[in-house]
């Protein structure tokens, strides 16, 4: 009968910490790229140009049908050797999970813009909106709350996928506990904080999100 044993796992707790706070830095990091990568390939895919369209339209499909464990490690082992520079483990986690997610939001993006009816375009364009001014004031405030429950769903799935940078010896939660189990020789005790860290984290963004929405849908207008 195995004996569980705790007190070596939360003795070490720090250790624990400083891998999580690693973590959320990358994830953050990620996000926040990957937004902003995301609206502008959504741009660019929506764009009738096709030097603009196709080339965003072939990111999106590579990213979004490629493990993402091949492009981390693409971005760790093959990017320093075809563009001879440095690439750190942090570095390369950050561009590739910007990427992959950028490519996931970009459709979002694109679904929830073309989703709003033609007749709101054509009413701003009526009373002398530009393009720029229409999808600022108009199309991106209703975009948004129809997109809000896939971004924040994607969000957490990102969240998720960070822990793959273990494999480049980025020092995240799962690294930290695999240091950690080796040390303590408690495994179990190990990865089963572990597993009750991202339970309690990810329920709790859940949590937010889901009052966010119910207050958006509420209110009629995205406003925090």
């Amino acid at each position: 009968m195995y004996e569980w044993d705790f007190s070596p796992v939360l003795a070490e707790g720090g250790f624990l910490l400083v891998g999580f706070r690693n973590t959320l830095i990358l994830t953050a990091t990620a996000l926040s790229g990957g937004l902003v990568v995301g609206l502008l390939l959504a741009f660019a895919r929506l764009s009738h140009r096709r030097w603009l369209n196709v080339p965003a339209g072939v990111v999106i499909e590579v990213f979004r049908t490629t493990p993402p464990l091949v492009q981390l490690f693409w971005f760790y082992f093959g990017l320093p050797i075809v563009l001879s520079i440095e690439m750190t483990p942090f570095l390369a986690a950050s561009l590739t999970f910007m990427i992959q997610s950028g490519a996931f939001f970009a459709e979002i993006f694109r679904a929830g813009i073309v989703s709003i009816e033609r007749g709101q375009w054509e009413a701003a364009k009526a009373i002398g909106m530009t393009y720029n001014q229409c999808m600022h004031r108009v199309i991106l405030p209703q975009a948004v709350k129809r997109m809000f429950p896939s971004m924040m769903e994607r969000s957490i799935e990102l969240m998720k996928t960070t822990t793959l940078v273990a494999t480049v010896s980025y020092a995240d939660l799962l690294f930290q506990a695999n240091e950690l189990a080796q040390k303590t020789f408690r495994p179990l005790e190990v990865f089963t904080v572990v597993a009750l860290i991202y339970f309690v984290s990810i329920s709790f963004i859940s949590f937010v999100a889901s009052r966010l929405e119910r207050r958006f849908a509420k209110s009629g207008e995205f406003t925090p």
